[in-house]
């Protein structure tokens, strides 16, 4: 039903001064009681309808995915209008389009995704990126395909709100009620100066007036509406043709400014013929004041919230409101008088002189129509009555609406109402702000810079093939990437020596990851993001997501070297687990002196010096507090900001940062070997002075796991009927560690110095940090790893209360469960530092603790194969007794070694010879491999699957059969026990067991191609959406595993497609060299960009955490994608496209120990020309097709196929190197040397690369 305020009634002359209607009812210019008939459309919004009346979606359900090499039928998917063509007459005249075509239609000239009735689909929810540069302050926002978008936005995280924070579902039904609105009361001037005009009021993008799909397709009477999603923007359109008037509202993060603002920008256009006269409101229904965290107050006592608001303003008009609390909301001893404040500032683009006066009284508006519905105010009321009389803002939450008032529009006219909408530290602050904003032409050239700033973030994989939505998606992934794991900057760039090295080579470089957060927002609502508002800007990250998303960094941006693997292994503790959160890296300068003579270069008086000086020689920092403090404190630089911070960070120390959280994840470590090879594919000569060379401190924890004895709780069943032995609450907040913690808080702040992070030496604790190199801690996290094996020596044992990577199976824990994911990565983890070893033939150098703990390992293992134990050919359920007993002692071993090392080590140290550890690490490997092959024995079950598929189990639960108590109870009162015999149980199949497993086969052809037709084949095939569940079918399972099982088949991690574990098996595909399966399955839809865009709901170059999958009972919502963008699933995506333009090892060393480099794609020939799909190709001057892509962000390599084939692992034959100052290097064969090798690495004067096929 239509609101009652944009119905049409009698058609009524108007007078110039648009008095509001008494009956509350106003005429449509054209209504159909209405024979005035003279709307046409203006020229330009007759193509706008056009463009945007054209739907490239159906509303079908999931079944119809095209094909690799399928045209896409779009136009016969629309419900036929009365008296069109039906049957087979219809069907001939359809238009088939190619992908090209389809694709075209999808995207703008900007690359901005279109979605067409955008208000009419399935919801949808997504973000502007947040990112303001590096010298800009950001604000986070989201929005939904409902109202006019914006459904929540504020600074720093959802406790800061401009715009309250609601979960996705919410946001859905709040955001066109409390977010941005637009109303409109016009006047028509008449058919030709005549008298028979009519007024209006009405509201674009109202849900009131949304199309009902296969109700109003084709109805003229409703307007066409339109969402185009750019990467840091977001526009809405409106063409109203019954009206005459179209309204577009842009959306954008204001771009490196000291202020941060969420910038918007309506554009109203009379697309009548004749003139309009109107005013208008345009902003924001509900604005939250600042007043300290809120978001627990806003859910929970809005109310009394209120009493705390009010609205201030910055001079004597209405221009300026500065929404605030009187004080913090709190009801302590302590009383926070709140200063800062949040703004709206609006005017007309080419008036901006003249600032627009804000109504913030909602009553004004909306009267007593508390649902905001019907802006009843307005129906009794006129625009400028409302302006013109007395406004009130206190205890209540206020509006921010910009008020035009009578504007007249000939036909084809427009106006522009710029807002911004931000946060200022003091009201005095105001004035300052709209002196800059309001310049003439500043907001259009913002808009510009918000636009450049993507293209230069996203440039280092600037992709050139003959499929633009490829090229586009991997901008998009590395974005997103870039997003959930940061961005490195180099800092301490100060002269020519130093712009020649990297950070390895170079001590004076710091590399400082910007941009980056835990992946929160409206779908997520779980997570707490955070990005600061400060230059510099970032936010703490989940562990696993950092360390994955940053997997290709040095691959980027080479000059970091191994910063990220040496932050990574430093973060490994003594007991072999890793903190929860990683945060920003800290920075300390040691040396007074230096600060001091480093505050004098950089400050323009004495008072900036001394205070800079203080700061950065008085604690730990970083460059986005700096810089917060320079403003705060008055600091006057004379030099630019980035010299400024490049000569503080040149004598800085770095240390990382990360918080310990809760429970210990058994995945956190697997995710280091990439970091590592990573590394040595572009530094393969720099592997052992890495390995052996460096030395890094361990992380200290405020937590300890438990023995068993203390973990292992005897609780009845859920039926009551028996008692049972569950693991809970495995780790515990240990007050001796807070006590070690506290020696190093200071007196004078009450802070706790950063030292206290890492273990220390010695029974005091104020020793010095203890070190190893890096390969110690990869032998000592090899050794725990192999040590936490289970019963069966199969799975690693998930012991520290918390899974793996799939961390829905939460309950697995609690069952004694253990994974053979993370023993499929302890096999890779041995075999690298069995190899690094084997290489270069040094000793290991390792705490003399861990050396006490090997031993015992080595003992037991000698005592198992001395009691003659061999695998019986089919294994039993009940664990045998050898094995039992040599779990038992090497648990009890690792326990006792976590004991010893609880709160510091020794400082003492054991060397394990080369030839030593060989034996040792060969030993145990066979060890793992005994025990993978039980796994594949033992196997899984569940719904057709009675475990003879030969698809790697994922995960195994022990019931303990007998057990003793021991005379503990837990903090709950229930009795302790300690185990004594163990039966396995089995699950069914998930997609992570032979995803991981395939590392293990992937240079074995045979053995990958036989996988591969197993998984296929099996449960976890999709063959409706051509895709992989996460897990097979679940029916039956124990909801002891985790909330897996709360879950509807099909959503979240139950049976899902998980968009990440699927672009892992996909990446492994690729990895194991079965290139003609990976580009099938690419093409034919089960990556992105090559999905079914109707389906999946959204962008084709956005990633989502999962798709909803065939198994989900409602089809409408069957490959549809949830939880958009900030998805490991991005992490795989580069590494694919490093695998596909790159190779895998861009860098080798070569027999004669020299440097090369070589380049070896694995690219198809429809990247290149794919003439099905129409998509032509680019040619060189030789006719050849051609492909290019940035190198290191900024070297363009061009790759010119002479074959006209796939180029599948295919060397070239020839380079040629194109220096900047145009010389150049011809280079016969398929490795590029040393010398011209290294300057590529180093990015010293090299321009491009052409390399010939």
């Amino acid at each position: 039903m239509v609101s009652s305020y944009q119905q049409g009634g009698a058609s009524s002359s108007r007078d110039e001064e648009s008095e509001p209607l008494t009956n509350g009812s106003y005429a449509p210019a054209n209504s159909r009681n209405n024979n005035n008939g003279s709307l046409k459309k203006w020229g330009m919004g007759a193509a706008l309808v056009a463009v945007l009346g054209y739907t490239a979606f159906n509303h079908h359900g999931a079944a119809n995915i095209p094909k690799a090499g399928d045209s896409v039928d779009l136009l016969g998917k629309h419900h036929p209008k009365h008296g069109a063509k039906s049957g087979k007459a219809e069907k001939e005249e359809k238009h088939v389009m190619t992908r090209a075509e389809m694709n075209g239609e999808l995207f703008d000239d900007r690359r901005r995704y279109i979605l067409h009735d955008y208000d009419s689909r399935a919801p949808v929810s997504n973000f502007l990126p947040g990112v303001a540069g590096v010298f800009g302050k950001p604000v986070w926002s989201f929005y939904v395909n409902r109202g006019q978008g914006i459904a929540s936005f504020g600074l720093t995280s959802k406790e800061y709100p401009m715009l309250e924070f609601s979960s996705a579902n919410k946001a859905y039904q709040l955001t066109p009620y409390i977010g941005f609105r637009t109303f409109i009361q016009g006047t028509r001037g008449g058919h030709k100066g005549t008298e028979d005009g009519s007024s209006f009021l009405i509201e674009p993008f109202s849900p009131a007036n949304a199309k009902v799909v296969g109700v109003d397709d084709g109805d003229d009477t409703k307007p066409t509406r339109t969402m185009f999603v750019g990467t840091n923007e977001m526009e809405i359109t409106e063409v109203d043709s019954v009206h005459g008037v179209s309204t577009s509202v842009t959306y954008f993060v204001l771009p490196e400014e000291s202020f941060a603002s969420l910038v918007r920008k309506t554009v109203i256009t009379n697309t009548g013929d004749d003139d309009l006269t109107f005013s208008a409101l345009d902003g924001l229904a509900k604005l939250e004041p600042t007043g300290g965290k809120l978001q627990w107050g806003l859910k929970n006592i809005g109310r009394t919230l209120e009493g705390w608001m009010g609205v201030y303003h910055a001079d004597d008009t209405l221009t300026l409101p500065f929404y605030r609390m009187s004080t913090e909301p709190s009801d302590s001893a302590s009383v926070k008088i709140e200063r800062a404040g949040h703004y709206c500032i609006s005017f007309v683009e080419g008036q901006s002189e003249d600032l627009l006066p804000i109504v913030y009284d909602t009553t004004k508006v909306f009267g007593f129509s508390t649902t905001l519905q019907e802006p009843n105010g307005l129906l009794g009321s006129s625009i400028e009555d409302i302006v013109k009389n007395p406004q009130y803002g206190d205890a209540k939450t206020s509006s921010a609406f910009a008020a035009l008032q009578k504007v007249t529009l000939a036909p084809g006219e427009s106006i522009t109402i710029t807002s911004f909408y931000g946060e200022a530290d003091h009201i005095e602050k105001l004035p300052k702000i709209v002196k800059k904003v309001s310049k003439s032409g500043y907001s259009t050239k913002k808009l510009d810079r918000a636009r450049g700033l993507m293209n230069e973030l996203t440039s280092s994989v600037e992709t050139h093939t003959a499929n633009k939505l490829f090229d586009g998606a991997i901008k998009q992934n590395y974005l997103d990437n870039s997003l959930r794991g940061g961005m490195p900057v180099i800092l301490g760039d100060l002269d020519p020596k130093s712009r020649s090295s990297n950070a390895d080579e170079d001590e004076r470089l710091k590399v400082y990851h910007v941009f980056s957060r835990i992946h929160g927002d409206l779908e997520r609502d779980y997570n707490d993001f955070s990005i600061d508002p400060t230059f510099f800007s970032q936010g703490p990250g989940n562990y696993r997501d950092v360390a994955q998303n940053r997997r290709n960094d040095v691959v980027f941006s080479p000059r970091i070297g191994a910063f990220v693997v040496k932050q990574f292994l430093s973060f490994i503790q003594a007991d072999g687990y890793e903190p929860m959160t990683v945060e920003a890296v800290a920075y300390l300068v040691q040396d007074p002196n230096q600060s001091s003579r480093v505050a004098a270069r950089i400050t323009s008086d004495a008072k900036s010096a001394k205070i800079l000086g203080d700061i950065i020689g008085g604690g730990i920092f970083r460059p986005g507090q700096l810089f917060t403090l320079f403003e705060q404190l008055g600091i006057k630089l004379s030099v630019s900001n980035q010299q400024a911070i490049d000569e503080i960070m040149a004598i800085s120390t770095e240390s990382p940062m990360a918080v310990y959280g809760s429970g210990y994840w058994a995945d956190h470590w697997e995710y280091y070997l990439d970091l590592i090879e990573a590394y040595t594919s572009i530094y393969p000569d720099g592997e052992e002075s890495l390995m052996f060379d460096d030395e890094l401190q361990y992380f200290f924890s405020t937590a300890t796991v438990k023995p068993r004895a203390e973990k292992y709780v005897v609780d009845y069943t859920f039926d009551g009927k028996a008692k049972h032995i569950l693991q809970l609450d495995a780790t515990e907040f240990d007050m001796g560690k807070v006590k070690e913690q506290a020696a190093f808080r200071n007196q004078t702040t009450g802070l706790i110095a950063n030292e206290a992070n890492w273990q220390r030496t010695g029974k005091t604790g104020k020793g010095r940090a203890f070190k190893s190199s890096p390969i110690a801690k990869l032998f000592l996290l090899g050794s725990i790893k192999y040590a936490t094996r289970d019963a069966y020596g199969m799975g690693v044992e998930y012991e520290g209360g918390r899974p793996g990577w799939n961390d829905a199976m939460n309950g697995l824990a609690g069952m004694v469960g253990s994974g053979m994911p993370e023993t499929f990565e302890l096999s890779e983890l041995l075999k690298y530092v069995l190899g690094v070893v084997t290489k270069f033939q040094r000793p290991l150098i390792i705490p003399v603790e861990l050396g006490e703990m090997v031993a015992k390992i080595n003992n037991a293992l000698d005592e198992l194969t001395a009691s003659g134990y061999e695998d019986p050919e089919v294994l039993p359920n009940d664990v045998p007794d050898e094995l039992f007993k040599y779990w038992d002692t090497v648990a009890a071993a690792r326990e006792t070694y976590r004991n010893d090392v609880n709160s510091y080590f020794s400082g003492n140290t054991t060397e394990i010879s080369a030839e030593d550890a060989i034996e040792m690490l060969t030993n145990w490997f066979d060890q793992v491999q005994m025990g993978v092959a039980r796994a594949m024995k033992i196997g899984s079950n569940g719904i057709d699957d009675d475990g003879t598929s030969g698809v790697p189990p994922s995960y195994f639960s022990y019931d303990v059969t007998k057990w003793v108590k021991n005379n503990k109870k837990n903090a709950n009162g229930l009795p302790l026990a300690n185990a004594k015999a163990m039966k396995v149980g089995v699950f069914p199949l998930f997609l992570e067991g032979p995803t991981r497993y395939m590392k293990l086969i992937k240079d074995d052809d045979e053995k990958m191609e036989d996988m591969y037709n197993k998984v296929l084949n099996s449960g976890l095939r999709d063959d409706e959406l051509k895709m992989y569940f996460l897990s097979a079918d679940l029916t039956g399972q124990s909801y002891d595993m985790g909330r897996m099982m709360a879950f509807s088949a099909g959503w979240l991690e139950n049976q899902s497609i998980w968009m990440h574990m699927s672009y892992k098996y996909y990446l492994q595909l690729l990895r194991g060299k079965m290139y003609t399966k990976f580009f099938a399955e690419m093409k034919g839809g089960g990556m992105l960009p090559f999905m079914d865009p109707d389906v999946y709901g959204r962008s084709l170059m956005e990633c989502s955490s999962f798709i909803a999958s065939s198994a989900f009972k409602d089809p409408s919502v069957v490959g549809r994608g949830f939880l958009a963008r900030l998805s490991g699933s991005t992490a795989e995506f580069l590494s694919m496209w490093k695998l596909m333009f790159m190779g895998p090892n861009p860098y080798v060393v070569n027999e004669e120990g020299d440097l090369e480099m070589q380049l070896i794609p694995t690219l198809p020939i429809w990247l290149f020309e794919d003439l099905e799909d129409g998509a032509e190709g680019t040619r060189d001057d030789d006719g050849n097709l051609i492909v290019s892509f940035k190198l290191f962000s900024s070297i363009l390599v061009t790759y010119h196929n002479t074959l006209g084939t796939d180029l599948f692992d295919v060397s070239p034959t020839s380079y040629v190197v194109t220096m900047e100052d145009g010389s150049t290097v011809e280079v016969e064969g398929s490795s590029i040397p040393s010398k011209t090798a290294i300057q590529i690495r180093k990015l010293l004067g090299v321009k491009s690369i052409d390399a010939y096929f």
